[in-house]
């Protein structure tokens, strides 16, 4: 029994919102338990918990797993990029005191590298109306960002390197899942990115020499909701959105995580938006709506199915 394709208005229009709501907590959610763990251990108990919840998912509904040694290499290759090596870097640059917003912005330059490679790489055209969205979205995504950050001083190179490095795992991650990925059963396929993850972090953190984990309830409760809703919920949203849509197109949901970052900021910690700021989660907005002109950012869920 394989998980069957979500249709209809409701799956069409809420799938990509969804997934950019739970995709934004993540960086609110990792500062939460950078603060309290050794990032690289922190993710490997993260990892290893997706993978038993995933593997056990994949059982539960006889779903079918990766076939043969090529689609198992395609799982741990798509896996070390899209977990291991964004989340990792992402951590990491946190627990070095970078801005969860900065960090954000700076992955948010994602949608511009991808649209930049997706031709090349894929074959896929963008748009003049696309690349004027992508544009668009960078730029709301920058007045974001100097408004909340505006009068700070430079921040560590490591963790600088860190957010670059980031941008890069999770561009090329979003590639070759489009590429090598459409054909990998979901689930099962998941299961096998998470184990190869589980064990690339494992040894980083024996390498680090950092394995320390302060079990209160903040590090617990970030640890829970990003293990179920972003491991589980966000990636398996994510990874169905690729299948689907144009890699441009899924890029520039991404332009709406460093504004929905911000609003959480606000709401949780009390910083107030400037409206510099204002006027940049505007231009986000309206960067995703060009970006995702026809056929249809939400239509192409069900529609724009990759071959």
């Amino acid at each position: 029994m394989s998980l069957s394709r979500p249709s209809g208005p409701a799956a069409t229009t809420l799938a990509p919102l969804l997934f950019v709501l739970l995709w934004s907590t993540g960086f609110v959610g990792i500062k939460g338990a950078a603060l309290n763990a050794d990032p690289f251990a922190f993710l490997s108990v993260r990892f290893v918990l997706a993978a038993l919840l995933m593997a056990g998912l994949t059982l539960a509904l006889r779903a079918p797993w990766p076939r043969g040694r090529a689609q198992w290499t395609q799982a741990a290759v798509s896996g070390l990029l899209l977990h291991a090596g964004y989340l990792g870097a992402v951590a990491y640059g946190i627990a070095q005191d970078l801005p969860a917003g900065v960090m954000s912005v700076i992955v948010g330059l994602q949608p511009l590298l991808t649209g930049l490679l997706s031709g090349p790489l894929l074959g896929e055209a963008v748009s003049t109306r696309q690349w004027a969205g992508l544009g668009l979205g960078f730029v709301g995504v920058v007045l974001v960002v100097l408004g909340r950050e505006a009068g700070s001083g430079a921040y560590a190179a490591p963790a600088l390197l860190a957010a670059v490095f980031a941008l890069l795992a999770t561009t090329l991650g979003t590639l070759y899942q489009r590429r090598s990925g459409a054909d990998i059963p979901l689930l099962g396929g998941t299961a096998g990115q998470y184990a190869a993850s589980a064990a690339a972090m494992l040894v980083l953190t024996a390498l680090h020499g950092g394995a320390y984990i302060h079990w209160n309830t903040e590090f617990i409760v970030s640890l829970v909701w990003l293990t179920l809703a972003l491991s589980v919920g966000a990636v398996l949203l994510l990874l169905t959105l690729i299948r689907r849509m144009p890699a441009a197109r899924v890029s520039s949901l991404f332009y709406l995580v460093p504004p929905l970052v911000v609003l959480q900021a606000y709401v949780l910690y009390g910083e107030r938006l400037t409206p510099l700021a204002l006027t940049g989660l505007l231009g986000c907005v309206g960067g995703v709506l060009l970006a995702s002109a026809a056929p249809g950012m939400w239509g192409a869920v069900t529609r724009g199915r990759a071959g």
